[in-house]
């Protein structure tokens, strides 16, 4: 086990790419509390899934501040520290420019970019002064490459690199890294909406020919959190089959 005992926070963690990398790490022995708006069925799904599950969902809204805060002072109330942060929650709200709100821009930055500011120096000084620790943002392809229609959500995803880096420079003298995931396209609850023939034209464009599966990213997520990666710092990693090369 690469996380035993280690405790985590997952921002979006109770559906899609974050349900998978809660799981990932539950099952490597981790303690996770996950942030969600409401926790659904993913609390009756984790301890039926792992058993013994250390996990704690906490309704929080991630573009509100003072909720965040909030819930790391809970955390560490409850804990002696906070090992891994995962910075996964995300929204879209398409739309090609002309059209685009700025209520659509906004809120897209606020959950996509100002969020993983906001929980990442919620821990910052808490990972320094223990001189340990490993924040994993979830970026995407598109803020490598763009896409039309999604201006909003690309320029969020390139802001989560950009700030990864920083991040990253700032935190690696006292032993806590930062790095990034870039997930191409993956089976979640919006790949589902596709028909047949975007399906079809979605996996054309990928070289292996196929759409990820979100424990795909989770694996990967896990590398990053765990000692398995302890001289990896501001590194961006592709999830793609791909894509983006």
């Amino acid at each position: 086990m690469q996380v035993d005992g280690r405790v985590a926070v997952v921002t979006g963690g109770s559906r899609g790419i974050g349900r998978s990398i809660v799981l990932s790490l539950l099952r490597d022995g981790a303690a996770v509390h996950y942030f969600s708006r409401s926790a659904g069925d993913s609390l009756e799904f984790f301890r039926s899934e792992v058993d013994g599950a250390d996990v704690t969902h906490h309704a929080v809204d991630v573009s509100d501040e003072d909720a965040i805060k909030g819930a790391f002072e809970e955390i560490l109330t409850a804990r002696p520290g906070i090992d891994i942060l995962v910075n996964n929650a995300g929204i879209t709200r398409d739309g090609l420019i002309m059209r685009m709100s700025s209520e659509d821009w906004r809120s897209v930055m606020e959950i996509n970019l100002t969020s993983a500011f906001l929980c990442s120096r919620a821990v910052a000084r808490h990972m320094i002064k223990r001189r340990s620790g490993s924040i994993v943002n979830i970026t995407s392809v598109v803020g490598k490459i763009g896409n039309a229609g999604q201006a909003n959500y690309a320029a969020s995803k390139a802001g989560l690199i950009g700030f990864t880096k920083s991040l990253a420079r700032e935190t690696a003298s006292r032993n806590v890294r930062v790095n990034a995931i870039a997930p191409g396209f993956i089976e979640t609850e919006m790949t589902d909406k596709l028909n047949d023939q975007q399906r079809e034209q979605l996996v054309g464009q990928i070289p292996m020919g196929r759409i990820g599966a979100a424990d795909e990213v989770a694996s990967v997520c896990l590398f990053l959190a765990s000692d398995a990666s302890s001289y990896i710092t501001g590194e961006v990693l592709t999830v793609g089959g791909g894509l983006a090369m």
